[in-house]
């Protein structure tokens, strides 16, 4: 009789567990959106043109949109997520090229510099379907031909 109670006990604790954690957070979703930024940036580069707009959270959190229109192929338009780590934004760009494609998704790095941000350029490596910076291999910074500029957001 003691161990079926033992289980019911063992059984029951996760639950009790859950059940406490969940609550009425409405301070914390308060303190969630008054830490949420947005930021708007356009860039150009000989004909093509970038604009990308983020809402950064607990400053280092970032989610957004970035629509990349090419004077000479089918524009690229998508979300960017990643995060800040230390003056470097590190963002998975899921994006569709023109009307209809198939979805596609690749890392991007941006360095902050002052108030701006610019697109650096790195070695990319796909394994198991997904695609990210090579670790050996630095991130140029000064080859990237997207150098963002704050605007004002719409």
């Amino acid at each position: 009789m003691k161990l079926k109670h033992l289980a019911w006990a063992f059984l029951t604790l996760p639950l009790a567990y859950s059940c406490s954690q969940g609550g009425n957070n409405k301070s914390g979703a308060k303190a969630n959106l008054s830490d949420t930024v947005k930021q708007c940036y356009v860039s150009s580069f000989e004909g093509d043109s970038a604009v990308l707009n983020l809402k950064i959270t607990d400053s280092v959190k970032v989610e957004g949109d970035l629509l990349i229109r090419y004077a000479n192929k089918p524009q690229n338009k998508g979300i960017v997520r990643g995060e800040f780590k230390g003056d470097t934004l590190y963002v998975d760009y899921s994006f569709k090229i023109g009307e209809g494609s198939t979805g596609f998704s690749n890392p991007l790095a941006f360095l902050k510099t002052g108030s701006n941000l610019k697109m650096g350029v790195g070695v990319i490596e796909t394994t198991l379907g997904r695609s990210y910076f090579v670790k050996d291999k630095p991130i140029n910074y000064e080859r990237g031909k997207f150098d963002f500029t704050p605007t004002t957001c719409k």
